[in-house]
């Protein structure tokens, strides 16, 4: 079974990535005839990139939020380009200002989230499109050429997307979402997201600090590797498991970058199509793990960095070694500042699969369709890799292993399906729900409860 949703995903992702790619071609075609310097191109590869993975245009009203404020988020953004560029410290400050605000807004609700998102998009272009001055005045005023780029990566986007959809190249974006109720917060135990959000800045200002001092040339990926690692912060084991393959895959892409972009003596055409080609494979490996990702990111960064000016080799050892520094960093923040812990944030996603999985079977108000449930599972499944990889350490160190309890829950998949369409469930299901979702607190009990839970949902549903 598992290689089956390995290949669907696989399959998905391809799909995907193609869509992508030929969004950021029609952008391209779009943005040559308007600049040709090479930041607005790069600043079309990068958002593409971003809009397509963050779906922030996947309804209505999403497309009408991102039209309105993406480009007041990039003219901000661009300000803030010019200050790291004539006044670093002060552009510094107001970068971290600004990436603090965008996590902080996800406790306000999906829309606060939505802009939160469509407010950091543009701040982390700039970590991957260093502020390049205009040589050559194209027929747009410098301020308004990231607001036209933006809206035409979003509209290919949009319009690449749909119409894969409406041929069915790819599956409409559900929109079914899971709410957890936020914990009560205290001064002195902030929520998960005000803590996620201080541990960004916390970073962030560590690692502007230190690439100003002891890399004043290229600081950007201190940064940006300290902002990778803590993005999307789902505990202190998810942060620590990605700065490691961050580190594995950013060793490896720059030197592929250099053979290629160096070595092989490649034009900057073969350059572009590289760039692309990269971006490809990562979109399409990423399933498979971070660490692909993490490699074909780097490539094409390393690559859009080449054709903006900065030799690859040149800066090829000092780059690997602010990449470890920018990690060290962003894991050294998410463990001892307000640190968020990867088993809670686990039992948590679980509680809320139990949940949706109980409202789906209770036949009194239960929609016939297991979406929530899935969407859930999907959040549980997003905090698997790092548990996965740790999973022989766990058993020695504790007696609980949180990589079993996913595995667990992930077996129920099929059979839940069944019992759904029988539109029944028999009383013993029902217990071992109850009691699976009381385990919760003792976690030397959560196992065994899913376990049983599993059990007896084959049994209601033996063809699954």
């Amino acid at each position: 079974m598992l290689a089956s949703i390995t290949s669907s995903r696989l399959g998905r992702a391809g799909l995907e990535a193609v869509a992508t790619m030929l969004a950021t071609i029609a952008t391209l075609l779009c943005v040559l005839p308007i600049s040709r310097e090479p930041g607005p191109a790069i600043l079309a590869v990068v958002l593409c990139l971003s809009l397509s993975r963050s779906q922030l245009d996947r309804n209505r009203r999403g497309r009408i939020e991102a039209f309105l404020v993406l480009p007041a988020v990039g003219l901000a953004a661009a300000g803030v380009g010019v200050l790291l560029h004539r006044f670093p410290i002060v552009g510094a400050l107001v970068f971290i200002t600004g990436m603090f605000v965008a996590i902080w807004l996800r406790r306000f609700g999906p829309m606060a989230r939505r802009i939160g998102s469509l407010i950091a998009l543009p701040f982390v272009t700039l970590l991957m499109v260093p502020y390049i001055p205009p040589r050559h005045p194209g027929p747009l005023p410098a301020w308004l050429l990231p607001i036209v780029i933006g809206w035409l990566a979003l509209c290919w986007v949009h319009l690449v997307h749909a119409l894969a959809q409406a041929l069915r190249l790819l599956p409409p974006v559900s929109h079914t979402a899971v709410v957890a109720a936020p914990a009560p917060e205290s001064a002195l135990r902030p929520i998960a997201s005000t803590r996620m959000a201080i541990q960004m800045a916390v970073a962030l200002a560590v690692s502007f600090a230190v690439g100003y001092i002891a890399f004043p040339q290229h600081w950007g990926w201190i940064v940006l590797t300290a902002f990778i690692v803590n993005s999307g912060n789902r505990g202190r084991l998810d942060v620590a498991h990605k700065s490691v393959l961050r580190v594995l895959g950013a060793a490896a892409g720059t030197l592929c970058a250099l053979l290629l972009g160096v070595h092989l003596g490649l034009d900057e055409r073969m350059q572009v199509i590289l760039i692309l080609v990269a971006a490809f494979f990562g979109i399409w490996l990423r399933p498979l793990g971070y660490g692909w990702w993490a490699l074909f990111a780097t490539v094409a960064l390393a690559l859009l960095q080449n054709l903006a000016g900065v030799p690859a080799a040149r800066v090829l050892w000092p780059r690997l070694e602010e990449i470890v520094v920018g990690a060290v960093i962003g894991v050294a923040a998410a463990w001892f500042v307000l640190p968020v812990r990867s088993t809670g944030v686990l039992r948590r996603r679980i509680a809320d699969a139990l949940a949706a999985l109980a409202a789906a079977l209770d036949r009194s108000s239960s929609t016939g369709k297991p979406d929530a449930f899935f969407a859930a599972l999907h959040a549980v499944e997003q905090v698997a890799p790092a548990f996965r990889a740790t999973r022989h350490l766990a058993h020695r160190v504790r007696p609980e292993c949180p990589a079993d309890w996913i595995e667990t829950l992930i077996n129920c998949r099929e059979p839940v399906v069944k019992l759904i369409e029988q539109g029944s469930a028999p009383p013993n299901v029902q217990r071992a729900l109850a009691h699976a979702r009381r385990s919760l607190r003792e976690p030397e009990q959560i196992l065994p409860a899913l376990q049983q839970l599993r059990a007896c949902l084959h049994e209601a549903a033996p063809d699954a």
